[in-house]
This record gives C-alpha cells, sequence and structure tokens, in this order.
C-alpha cells in the first residue's frame, strides 16, 4: 500500500506492506534508529515515537497508521529549537545514563510540555509511566522535568 506522511517537518511517500509495523519502517527503510527495539509488547517506552504530536509505541503501530498523520523522532526533535532546553535538564540533572531510554522519554516530555503539562508531579509519573528507565531510579527525570516547568520540586 502506498502512504502520505509527515516526517520530521518534511512531506513523504512510501510503499509498504500492509503489516509493516512503525518501528521497522522507521529504522530500516528510513534509516532513522532513535527508537529502540526492546519489549516488543508496548510495555517499555523505548520505541516512543510522537504520532500527531502523541506518545505511542512504535512496536506495535502499523506503519500504515502513520497514512495522513505527523510522525516526530528524537532525530526530528533535535532539530529543534527547544531540544536544547531539554538536552540541558536532562544532562544537567544526570537523567541521562545508558541513555537507551532517552529518545522516548524525551519526546515523551516534549508532548507533554506541548500540551500544556504536566501540572503536578502525580501528572508527570502518570504520563511517564510507559517509559521504563532501569539506571536513573527516576528521581532525576523528575528533577529535569520540575526544572523545566517550574511546577513542583
Amino acid at each position: 500500500m502506498e502512504i502520505s506522511y509527515t516526517l520530521n517537518g518534511g512531506s513523504r511517500r512510501a510503499t509498504i506492506a500492509h503489516n509493516r509495523l512503525l518501528l521497522d519502517f522507521l529504522r530500516e527503510d528510513e534509516g532513522l534508529t532513535g527508537a529502540k527495539r526492546s519489549c516488543e509488547v508496548q510495555v517499555c517506552g523505548a520505541c516512543t515515537v510522537l504520532l500527531d504530536g502523541l506518545p505511542v509505541s512504535s512496536c506495535c503501530t502499523l506503519a500504515a497508521d502513520a497514512d495522513g498523520r505527523d510522525l516526530l523522532t528524537i532525530e526530528g526533535l533535535a532539530e529543534l529549537p527547544e531540544f536544547a532546553r531539554l538536552e540541558e535538564a536532562f544532562t544537567g540533572h544526570a537523567a541521562v545514563q545508558c541513555g537507551f531510554c532517552t529518545p522516548a522519554l524525551l519526546l515523551t516530555v516534549h508532548s507533554l510540555l506541548a500540551a500544556g503539562g504536566p501540572h503536578d508531579e502525580a501528572e508527570l509519573r502518570r504520563n511517564l509511566a510507559g517509559n521504563i528507565c532501569r539506571c536513573t531510579g527516576y528521581k532525576s527525570i523528575l528533577e529535569a522535568v520540575s526544572e523545566l516547568t517550574g511546577t513542583f520540586a
């Protein structure tokens, strides 16, 4: 099938198999490797990308679902002016360790900030629940987002 989509700000077209996963499409066809393969069952969040501004697990989303929609990967986010602020907060609070989950966390936080949140730590925790980080213990991530929003300590 043929799909048309916006990827990291640019209009694109591709011919794909109906059962092609978005994760495989992005990594293998588009050469964008920021989304990682890990659990493959929509639990860990390592494969997170933004579809129309909202986080989705690309390991359980069909590439066909991107037809007519806007996709943002970590590679695209890194090109946006707001990325520097995210990067500075995460590195300044040691919210980046091994880096495996970092692209997904940054995309999730970017989406949350773009939607005007989080308004408190509980909302942040709910929104980050789909992202597993085995290194940081989450405290540093919460501190980084707190710095970005100034809404909770």
